[in-house]
Formats: C-alpha cells, structure tokens, sequence
C-alpha cells in the first residue's frame, strides 16, 4: 500500500539474532515482543521500518503515547534545542524554563474551570506513578481510604493502581460496573444500561448498610481502553460527576490514554462537559519521551514538601517535547481531526463486519478504535446475550494484520478486542491503506475458519 513517508534502508542488524538475544536474555514478563516480533530501526510518522527491511504501519502508536507518530520534526527540534543549549538534563523539581514552558502550555489546554485554579505535581516518568500521586493526594486531602474504580478499569501496573483496575484480588477500592452497550451488565445496553450503572453508584453512596465505606475519590477512565475500547456514555459520566460532588468525592479522571486529542477533544472529559477534581496525564504529554503529572484543583493542595516524589520527574528532554506536541495539537486542530477521520474509520469497520458474523462489535472514539471478536456458534449464557469472546480469533487476525505490514495490539476483557490507535497525524492516504490492510486481514482469517 502506498504510504506518503519515506523511510531511509535499514542498517544490517540481524534481525533473527536480535530476536533470539531477546528472547535468551529479558525476562518472561516481556509483552508486546512476543506478539510483534520485529526489530524497529526506523521510523517516521505512521511508518516504521524493521531489521529485516519490511515497512509497517504503526497502528499502536507506543499504545497510544505518539500523538504525532514517530519523529515528528517539531518534536525532533525541541529536543536539540534543549541539547545544543547546554542546558541540565536532570534537575529533579527545580524551576527552568524548559519547565516554566510545558506548564504555561498544558495550562492553556486544560478545560478553564479547572485551569483557573490548578495546581501540578510532577511524578516519576509514566502514568502508574501519576495514578499513585493520585491516589495518595485525595487519601492525604479526605481522611479516608476507599476508592470508588469501576470493572475493566487499567491504571497501571503499582500496587496502587492494580488496587484500582479491574483485575485487582486485594484492594482499597470498591468497585462499580462500567456501562457499555455490546455487554451490558445489565443486559439492556444504551441509554438504559448508562442509568442502572449511575442509579447503582447512588445507592451504594446512600445506603448506609451498602459496605462500602465514605470514599476518599472516583476513578474512572473516560474510554476504558486496555478494557476494550469502551466510551463512557456523556449522561452517565456527567451523573459521576454530580453524585461525587454531592458526597464530597473527589473525581479523578485517567486520561493518560485518552489525553492530547486522541479521542477528537483535547481531554475525553470534555465530550461531556465535565471537569474532574484531578486528571492523570502521561503517555502523549511526553511528545515520546517518559512525563506524567497530575493536575488537580488547588483545594486538595494539602500534602507536605515530599509527600510524593521522584528522581526522574524532571526530564527535560521529555517536557520540551511535550510542550512542542501539546501546541502542535492545539495549533493545528488535531482533536477536530481525529474526530472526523475516527468517525469516517468506524463507518468503515462497521461495514466489513456485515461480511463476517465473527466480527461482534465495532466501537471507540475518535482514534482510539476496537473490534470485538466471537465465536457466534458458541453457548451463550442466554438467547438475548451476545457471543462469547473469541481471544484465539484475533489473535490470528493481529498476526495476518502484521504479515500485511499492520501493527495492531489486542485488548479487552479475553484479548479479543483488536485495539487501533494511529498518530493524529495519520493522512487520508494512510488510512485507507490502514483499513485495506485490515480487511485483507479479516479475510484470510475468514478462509481459514472451519466450515
């Protein structure tokens, strides 16, 4: 397929001996390695070119941290601007202006009721720390310990933010359905399924014998995307919001995926109007480079001088960086954009889903895109209930995705939803060739199915 960047010849690193040193010497916890087994040594924009001389593209984007795709060049400037200054790389919390500069620019993208009176604390370099400052923060501003989290929730991989996510044995939290329509707790999905979900979050606030302690804070994600690319519907969202108010519940919204446009907002919170007590931000704020912070309103500022820290919370390198991709965002309409083409691309898979009875769901917002796979001969736990997941299948259309020169990753509950997250830069060229590949994909799978 054709592809607008063009990408200098690989050097002559051995592919197969760099895959082989890996696999001998990291640990077995690797993730991404063991389903993408490619050798990037190139790589601008959507495009990344491996050891081997084959061209991808990138539809992971660094699971959603390259908001301007590889080595956009303001990206690139911004670093060696910082490094032809000879200016300290390392600084820990110091003021510089490298820092001065990121703030002033993250401020003027933050929804005005809150950046009015903000306040951010810079934690260690990804967004399980942020999490955890989080956390800490509205447990230090409340008293209280509990916090509200919701089924198929991915906050990091600490002990705090495992506390949070949905997969969590032991915990500080109680946990909430998140409503969705393919599989609905309820059964009903929509508009329906969204007020069950908000009327039972009320009466576990209200009814004293519900076991649930007064929280110290909600956290949500305003798409759930390692649990399947899962929006939350704007009407349920809002009523969070007034339900935490209400109580006195601080919100904190995760937006370490979600933030920097890529659901077609500058944060995913504004879809609905609503302004958290506390956003999570990582991943896109970083330009590539590793930078997470927590913004939050200037009431919960009540910790202590080292209440939360970290060596590497003063990245230079990352903050410039990251002041180069918010302004180009904002600058060039980036948010508008992902919203128009994600609209388009989720036309598009809708449509080759008609084609296969396996294709169960096709959702998300903006560039941040899933599909669902099932079995539909499977047994169902009743008539009106959808397929049971079929985690096998797509793993078998991410490995025809990447014989076709496509990185995808998978998420979901069973690993059976294939997840897209391309740049916001991705062109109209590219994207096509995206989901030409993507259905040359589902077909071969489709012809090896057993009839």
């Amino acid at each position: 397929m054709a592809v607008t960047e063009s990408v200098p010849a690989a050097p002559t690193t051995t592919h197969e001996g760099v895959l082989r040193r890996q696999s001998a010497r990291e640990s077995a916890a690797r993730t991404y390695a063991r389903s993408l087994p490619i050798v990037p040594v190139r790589a601008r924009g959507l495009t990344i070119e491996g050891a081997d001389g084959r061209r991808y593209l990138d539809c992971l984007s660094g699971a959603g941290t390259l908001a301007l795709g590889h080595n956009h060049p303001v990206v690139l400037d911004a670093i060696r601007t910082v490094l032809d200054s000879e200016a300290p790389l390392h600084v820990l919390d110091l003021a510089t202006p490298v820092k001065d500069a990121f703030v002033t620019e993250l401020f003027r993208s933050l929804p005005g009721d809150l950046a009015s009176r903000a306040r951010v604390q810079f934690c260690g370099p990804a967004g399980t720390d942020a999490v955890e400052a989080a956390l800490k923060l509205v447990r230090r501003a409340t008293g209280r310990q509990t916090v509200l989290t919701f089924t198929g929730a991915y906050h990091g991989m600490s002990a705090g933010a495992l506390d949070v996510s949905g997969g969590a044995t032991e915990m500080r939290a109680a946990r909430l359905p998140y409503p969705q329509d393919y599989r609905c707790p309820f059964g009903i999905g929509g508009e329906s399924g969204a007020t069950l979900a908000s009327r039972l979050a009320e009466s576990y606030l209200t009814d004293p014998k519900s076991g649930i302690p007064d929280p110290a804070g909600m956290i949500l994600e305003p798409v759930q995307g390692e649990g399947g690319v899962h929006p939350a519907p704007d009407s349920w969202l809002r009523r969070m919001r007034e339900l935490t108010r209400e109580h006195g519940i601080p919100l904190i919204a995760d937006e370490v995926q979600t933030g920097v446009g890529r659901t077609g907002a500058f944060w995913a919170v504004e879809h609905s109007g609503v302004v958290p007590d506390v956003m999570v931000l990582s991943k896109a704020i970083g330009g590539s480079l590793p930078l997470a912070v927590i913004v939050y309103h200037e009431d919960l500022d009540v910790w202590e001088p080292g209440a939360h820290a970290g060596t590497f919370r003063g990245n230079q390198l990352a903050m410039a960086a990251g002041t180069a991709t918010l302004a180009y965002v904002r600058e060039h309409g980036l948010a508008r954009r992902a919203a128009d083409l994600g609209a388009r691309m989720l036309g598009h898979l809708r449509a080759l889903a008609v084609a296969y009875p396996w294709v169960g769901d096709v959702r998300g917002r903006g560039l941040m895109l899933g599909v669902e796979l099932v079995d539909p001969d499977g047994a169902r736990s009743e008539p009106s209930a959808p397929p049971p997941a079929a985690p096998l299948r797509a793993a078998a259309v991410r490995r025809e995705c990447l014989r076709r020169g496509l990185i995808v990753e998978l998420g979901g509950r069973h690993s059976a939803v294939v997840r897209l997250l391309p740049p916001l830069t991705i062109t109209d060229e590219q994207a096509s060739a995206v989901l030409d590949r993507f259905a040359e994909a589902l077909a071969a799978v489709h012809r090896d199915l057993p009839v």
